[in-house]
């Protein structure tokens, strides 16, 4: 498939056909017109082709708006007709700025991203100033080519194109092989998409990268030493993850829980201790007391707890040194009154015996 699939441009053509450029030559930067879109990714939503004409005057054959099919454009290119006379490479230039570069000829607006992009074809020198225009359309964001054939003075050519030189300015003897730039502007252009051949061995994601490509991996995974494989990243690792209290990782992502006796809040990540006295919620036989997610038991005056550390069990309030009784200690449930052996009775203080 020899068709760009890469970005996206708003490619203008310049072409000169001024008094030196013969018929025959003329029809040879058609055909080299007509080879390079063949190698586009030609459409309104992809690459949108204009192609201006000049020698003394500017025309414009047809701006970005006009055609976003191949075989239209290709029929209007084989219609071109040369000017022959002058060579006016700096209003040529200015014109594509006016009148070519502007959202109702059909350049994408600006928040698009949408490279600009100049190939200005000549064989001779500019007969107007071409370095300044040349600059303010750099300025512009406007990418310019030049391409140099026969006659073209290096130096023009050099002075209307874009930086580095080297990757802008090109230069063929005769116009019999400008088709050869054809496959040098399809590699500046389009460069082949190395994840879509299949022969990458990347595990996850494969990013192309200038004809050649590099491996990465999905959030949650960290690339491996041989930049082929992938391994989820411990998301409960310290730092990583916002849990108020337990992280569980779970290949590549992570869930937040909570310790027993907390719950965990709406937020997904920070916990409420639970009442754990709350009804039903514990196991005390009396009293129950709630502690930070947790809880203990305890019991009513005049009863302690059992060893099981729940049930509570009454005091023996006659049990020596509980009660006052000079001489009988007699138990009633959390209680206990005094009384006297036989030939004695109770004082009035409930207590001692006479």
């Amino acid at each position: 498939d020899a068709t760009c699939k890469n970005r996206p441009l708003d490619l203008v053509f310049i072409i000169d056909s001024s008094r030196s450029v013969r018929i025959e030559e003329f029809e040879k930067v058609k055909v080299f017109l007509s080879e390079m879109i063949d190698t586009l990714d030609v459409g309104e939503r992809t690459t949108r082709v204009a192609v201006m004409n000049y020698a003394s005057t500017v025309k414009v054959e047809f701006p970005l708006r006009t055609y976003f099919d191949k075989a239209s454009m290709k029929e209007a290119v084989s219609h071109i007709q040369p000017l022959s006379a002058g060579t006016m490479t700096g209003l040529a230039i200015q014109t594509a700025m006016d009148e070519v570069f502007t959202e109702e000829m059909g350049t994408r607006p600006a928040n698009f991203n949408i490279p600009k992009v100049v190939i200005i074809v000549t064989d001779g020198r500019p007969q107007d100033q071409v370095q300044d225009v040349a600059a303010r359309a750099q300025a512009a964001g406007i990418e310019i080519y030049a391409v140099g054939v026969d006659r073209a003075d290096m130096q023009s050519l050099r002075m209307m194109a874009s930086e580095p030189l080297d990757e802008h300015v090109f230069y063929v003897e005769t116009y019999g092989v400008i088709e050869k730039l054809t496959s040098k502007f399809r590699e500046t252009f389009c460069g082949v998409n190395m994840c879509t051949l299949g022969t990458h061995d990347c595990q996850q994601v494969c990013v192309s990268s200038g004809g050649s490509y590099v491996c990465d991996c999905y959030e949650g995974y960290t690339l491996n030493p041989d930049k082929r494989t992938c391994s989820a990243v411990d998301m409960c690792a310290p730092g990583r993850h916002d849990c108020g209290q337990v992280c569980v990782s779970n290949n590549g992502s992570y869930s937040c829980e909570c310790y027993e006796g907390y719950t965990l809040n709406p937020d997904k990540k920070t916990c409420t201790a639970v009442d754990m006295c709350a009804p039903g919620k514990h196991d005390c036989a009396q009293i129950c007391l709630s502690n930070d997610g947790s809880y203990t038991c305890d019991c009513y005056e005049g009863y302690t707890l059992n060893a099981d550390r729940k049930t509570c069990s009454a005091v023996d309030m006659c049990a020596p040194g509980r009660h006052d009784c000079e001489q009988v200690c007699v138990r009633d449930d959390l209680f206990y009154t005094c009384d006297c052996h036989q030939g004695y009775t109770l004082n009035p203080d409930k207590k001692t015996c006479s």
